[in-house]
C-alpha cells in the first residue's frame, strides 16, 4: 500500500502559514488536501467494497494523526463525548483517489487496514520535509507543532 497526501495529484505539499496571532502555526488540518493510494490485495473480487476499505482506513488514519487523542487526568477519562473527543469531521476529510492493482493469479488478500500506517506516515513525512522537524507523537495538535518547531 502506497499512501501519498498531494495537492491535486501533485506531489506531497506541507505549508507553514505565516505568523498568526503572536507564534508560527502549522495548520495542520490544512496539511492534507488530497490524497493517493495505490493498493495490491491480489485478486480483486469486489473493487468498489476494496475501494471503500481502502478510504475508510486513510481518513480513519488522518483523523488519529490530526486530531484524536483521548484526555484524562489522574482520576478519569475526561474525553466522554462527541463534543471532547475530536475527530476529522466530513469537510476536513481530503479527496481520496485509489488505484487498485488486480492480480487474478494472486490470492485475494485483506487490505482494509493496509491503510492505516502508510497514511500517517505519509502525513508525519509531509511535515518533515515541509519544516525539516520531525513529529513523533500523535495528534499532530496545534501546541505539539509549535514545540517541534520551536
Amino acid at each position: 500500500m502506497l499512501a501519498v497526501p498531494s495537492l491535486r495529484s501533485r506531489p506531497a505539499r506541507a505549508e507553514v502559514l505565516a505568523p498568526l496571532a503572536a507564534w508560527t502555526v502549522l495548520v495542520v488540518a490544512a496539511l492534507v488536501w488530497g490524497t493517493l493510494a495505490v493498493a495490491d490485495a491480489g485478486q480483486v473480487i469486489n473493487p468498489d467494497g476494496l475501494v471503500n476499505q481502502i478510504e475508510g482506513g486513510m481518513i480513519q488514519s488522518t483523523s488519529w494523526t490530526l486530531h484524536e487523542a483521548v484526555r484524562f487526568d489522574r482520576n478519569a477519562i475526561l474525553s466522554r463525548d462527541w463534543a471532547s473527543y475530536p475527530i476529522l469531521t466530513m469537510p476536513d476529510v481530503p479527496d481520496i483517489e485509489v488505484e487498485l492493482i488486480n492480480r487474478p493469479n494472486e490470492k485475494s488478500l485483506g487490505a482494509g487496514e493496509g491503510a492505516q500506517g502508510p497514511m500517517v506516515a505519509a502525513i508525519a513525512n509531509a511535515f518533515a520535509h515541509a519544516t525539516g522537524k520531525r513529529l513523533r507523537d500523535l495528534p499532530f495538535s496545534p501546541e505539539r507543532v509549535k514545540a517541534v518547531l520551536g
